[in-house]
This record gives C-alpha cells, structure tokens and sequence, in this order.
C-alpha cells in the first residue's frame, strides 16, 4: 500500500507529483521527492547556506510526516549547480545528519528546474516492520 505524503511545513507541490510517497508491507518505504530551499510560504531562502537550510529543513520535515527521522535515511542524493558551493555544504549536511550515513551521491549539475534553485536533495528512508 502506498499514500501520499504532503505535508503542510513544506510547500506544495508545483506540478503532478508527491513530496513523498510512503510504501508500507514489510517494513515502510519512503521515497521522498527532491527538496529544494524554498520556504513553506513559497519564498526563495537567501543564498546557497540559507537554501541548503531550507532543503534539509524540508527533508526533515517530510520525513517527521512520515512518522520517520534523519536515523531512518537509507539514501541521500544532492544536486548543486555551483562546484564553488561545495565547502560550505559539507559542515550543513553534517549538522543535519549527525551520526546517520546513508548512501550518498554528490551530483553538480549544470542547473535544477528554476535557476535560482542552488540546491536539490532527494531521499530514500526505511523502518523496519
């Protein structure tokens, strides 16, 4: 069985899809959309820090929707556009993941679906039954 996750401390959707679609049968699933640093009220976080921020704040925020936390994260996949961004992503991922270590794959892109989006992160997470 699968169900949408949208929360409400996220913004909505901008086209036909889910944050997060949860898959629950032998253990819960849950496949998150890529999360970008754009506030639940629809405003662009400030520069690359603040929207990585904003990113991982929506990500957790979709995931405590679920009923799941950063210690659930089996997968984690990040697109930046700007190499120069890549030191300060480091210490915020970091203070975000604390001791989890999902899989990871860094991803510079050439750009994201906006081009003011700096930043997109886009997670795989896992309870077991």
């Amino acid at each position: 069985m699968s169900n949408r996750i949208d929360p409400d401390t996220v913004v909505p959707p901008a086209g036909p899809y889910s944050q997060a679609i949860l898959s629950e049968g032998h253990g819960r699933w849950l496949h998150v959309s890529g999360q970008i640093g754009v506030l639940p009220d629809g405003a662009l976080a400030g520069d690359f820090s603040a929207q990585a921020r904003a990113t991982w704040d929506n990500l957790l925020n979709v995931l405590a929707a679920a009923g799941m936390g950063v210690a659930d994260l089996v997968e984690v996949t990040t697109y930046v556009v700007d190499p120069a961004d890549l030191p300060a992503l480091g210490p915020i991922r970091a203070g975000y993941l604390g001791d989890a270590r999902p899989a990871s794959t860094l991803v510079v892109a050439a750009a994201l679906a906006r081009p003011e989006w700096r930043i997109e992160v886009q997670a795989v997470a896992f309870q077991p039954a």
